[in-house]
């Protein structure tokens, strides 16, 4: 079936809204076999799609299952579309690397994993450690991966320490200026995010993206 350049901007975009990830990566291939530019397809198609989504997930009109899904449906096809992207327009897309983790002594993962899958289809590249992970992991996979962001979750109250501890770290091997840190999860606030000095706190998945966009365009 014939379908305009219209028409497939819209089936992905529709794909998204409707949580229907195999809808999205029909749309992608097509768009390609079509020979619709990916980084169009990416930033007309897909990512007004992720950004209704967060619209209506901070007005509460959808909860965090549906904003996962569709935070997923967008990954899958951006994955189609990704290698047919030229380096340039790789670059365009690419918003910055992030490295994050759940911090030592703290399983848990759900927003974490929230964070990191909303961050890829922001079109971050997201270097996810897990869980339990210590500081100087953190350092390690941020330098191993040149990343701009190193983002800490802790979701119990006496996992956040961990959170300072990898300020000092950071500070202790001369990192702290090459990264910026971003902290968030259940018992973290924007005052505890001051207190130990990192770069930026989100609440949830929507303004993690907002934040890490921000703390990269400052890093430039």
């Amino acid at each position: 079936m014939s379908m305009s350049k219209e028409e497939i901007l819209k089936e992905l975009r529709e794909g998204v809204l409707n949580y229907d990830e195999e809808r999205v990566k029909r749309a992608a291939k097509k768009a390609l076999e079509d020979g619709i530019d990916p980084y169009v397809a990416i930033t007309e198609g897909l990512t007004p799609a992720i950004r209704e989504i967060g619209e209506k997930f901070e007005r509460m009109e959808i909860f965090l299952p549906q904003l996962t899904i569709a935070a997923k449906a967008m990954e899958a096809g951006v994955a189609v579309l990704e290698p047919s992207l030229d380096k340039a327009q790789g670059q365009k897309v690419k918003q910055g690397k992030v490295v994050i983790g759940t911090v030592q002594g703290d399983i848990h993962s759900i927003g974490k994993n929230i964070v990191a899958t909303m961050l890829k289809a922001a079109g971050f590249e997201v270097i996810d450690l897990g869980v339990d992970v210590a500081v100087d992991k953190f350092i390690e996979a941020a330098e191993r991966s040149n990343a701009d962001i190193i983002a800490a979750s802790a979701l119990m109250s006496f996992t956040k320490v961990m959170q300072r501890d990898l300020v000092e770290y950071m500070k202790s091997v001369g990192t702290r200026d090459k990264y910026k840190l971003m902290v968030g999860g259940g018992p973290v606030n924007e005052e505890w995010a001051r207190e130990i000095g990192a770069d930026g706190y989100a609440e949830d998945a929507i303004k993690a993206v907002k934040v890490a966009k921000e703390l990269v365009e400052k890093k430039l």
